[in-house]
């Protein structure tokens, strides 16, 4: 945890398109006190009607910033000394309850609702984690597993 009693985890979300996601994006960071939320591409910032709908206030509370490519804020979070981990369903991915990251400062990136975090900023990445699933259809909405992820994340960290 940073001195400023914040998590040391930026969520990078990767062209996500949907202004409720991108709110309750913001609640959920908030929630878990992350550093900061990094908007990429064309994913909607504040602000916006919809996005306060979801976010009730948590724009003001979460340390956002704008960027125009993905890799542009990861860039930016490695330069500050963030590992990059995508949250994706990929080749050698580690499933998240393995995940062991040991007080690192860690930039997760979640992509775009339909086709996910751009092969790319998947290139570019440390590593990759996947949450597990069981159902048919293996997925999650974006919102949710942010929550999963950061839930994981702040409760294995904890000291």
């Amino acid at each position: 945890m940073l001195a400023s009693g914040k998590h040391s985890i930026i969520v990078i979300l990767d062209d996500v398109r949907s202004m409720h996601n991108v709110g309750s994006i913001f609640r959920t960071c908030d929630a878990f006190a992350v550093e900061a939320l990094y908007l990429c591409g064309y994913t909607p910032a504040p602000p916006h009607r919809d996005i306060q709908k979801t976010a009730l206030g948590a724009t003001e509370t979460v340390k956002w910033k704008n960027f125009t490519t993905t890799m542009d804020a990861v860039a930016d979070a490695r330069e500050a000394g963030y590992k990059i981990l995508a949250v994706e369903q990929a080749h050698e991915s580690i499933m998240l309850e393995k995940l062991n990251v040991q007080r690192e400062k860690i930039a997760l990136v979640f992509g775009n609702e339909v086709t996910g975090v751009n092969d790319e900023v998947l290139a570019a990445a440390d590593g990759c984690i996947e949450i597990p699933q069981w159902g048919a259809k293996h997925s999650l909405n974006i919102s949710v597993s942010v929550g999963v992820v950061l839930w994981e994340m702040v409760r294995t960290s904890a000291p």
